[in-house]
């Protein structure tokens, strides 16, 4: 149905090396990432943070179009992914996206509101992601 694509440029390696992320819509154009902006506080992005807005993004669209689907047709969401990436087994792991969601739907019950979130939990393309098998094709230059 939809293909989208980004790019990552990184030159020299590890903790010296520099990258450069740049999406296909152009929102990130070399957009600086690399070691201390990934487990520092130097400006620039990293994957996890890159994860973070997908998945909060991914849900809060999933979430909207599920209460559109039950009559709502005002209100906000606003919701905060937290990415974990953590040490295990000599590597680094992504261990957890946590959704914290705040809301306002004028005239819906907790329980309904509640099973519609996670739904969208469940079923939101990002969230499946976080669960789906990676491929790599790869061409050594």
């Amino acid at each position: 149905m939809t293909t989208r694509t980004a790019t990552a440029r990184y030159s020299g390696f590890g903790k010296e090396g520099k990258g450069a992320i740049t999406t296909q819509s152009g929102v990130l154009t070399d957009q600086f990432y690399g070691f201390n902006t990934r487990f520092e506080e130097e400006p620039g992005t990293n994957p996890e943070e890159l994860i973070a807005a997908a998945h909060a993004g991914c849900f809060t669209m999933a979430l909207s179009f599920a209460l559109a689907r039950a009559g709502f047709s005002e209100g906000t969401l606003e919701t905060k992914a937290a990415v974990k990436l953590e040490q295990k087994d000599g590597g680094f792991t992504i261990t957890r996206s946590d959704l914290t969601l705040e809301a306002s739907v004028p005239g819906i019950d907790a329980d309904q509101f509640a099973d519609l979130a996670d739904e969208a939990k469940k079923n939101c393309p990002v969230s499946k992601l976080l669960n789906a098998e990676v491929s790599l094709a790869h061409k050594l230059n």
